[in-house]
């Protein structure tokens, strides 16, 4: 499931579906709470945090393995159109990575402006090599943009897993927090 949560001038878009994999479904749900938040009256900010120990973990490949999902061509064209909307919306925006984000799910995470990663839980990660899967122009524009050239050039090289204290190292995060405290 989708949340949109509104808290004074802060919207939360929570993603809370096992591990938060993009699918049609959830696809078209972030679009519309992105439709909702670029709607709001007044200046907003935007916080996206996932549940329990999944931030996202990107593409649901299961899911594009299915005769719905082979056959959906714009499918990856629409997730590409979240990480540029995140990525450009006129607002301040946070990513509350309060799990594993992985693939497309470090990469929505990176389309922040800030980035806060749970200290005690989860990885930061982009496995496409591991996958044989090669970064799309929209998807590398989208590391590019927010993160230092030596950490990208490590992370889609090498598929390395970094934990909070690695992520701040390396400058994809700006701070680490307490499980209890990312979302605030």
């Amino acid at each position: 499931m989708i949340d949109l949560e509104v808290r004074d001038d802060v919207r939360i878009l929570r993603l809370d579906e096992g591990e938060n994999r993009f699918n049609r479904k959830n696809v078209d749900a972030i679009h519309a709470a992105l439709d909702a938040v670029s709607a709001a009256d007044g200046a907003v900010a935007l916080v996206t945090v996932g549940t329990d120990k999944f931030f996202s973990n990107g593409l649901d490949l299961d899911w594009m393995g299915t005769d719905e999902g082979r056959a959906d061509a714009p499918f990856l064209d629409d997730v590409h159109r979240i990480l540029q909307r995140v990525l450009h919306l006129d607002m301040v925006t946070v990513a509350a990575i309060n799990g594993h984000a992985f693939a497309g799910g470090a990469m929505l995470a990176v389309a922040h402006d800030r980035r806060v990663m749970r200290e005690d839980r989860g990885y930061w990660c982009i496995p496409e090599v591991d996958l044989g899967l090669p970064l799309t122009d929209v998807m590398f524009a989208t590391l590019d943009a927010h993160l230092p050239r030596h950490t990208l050039a490590d992370a889609a090289l090498t598929g390395k897993r970094y934990d909070a204290a690695d992520a701040l190292a390396g400058g994809i995060v700006h701070e680490t927090a307490a499980e209890e405290a990312v979302l605030d």
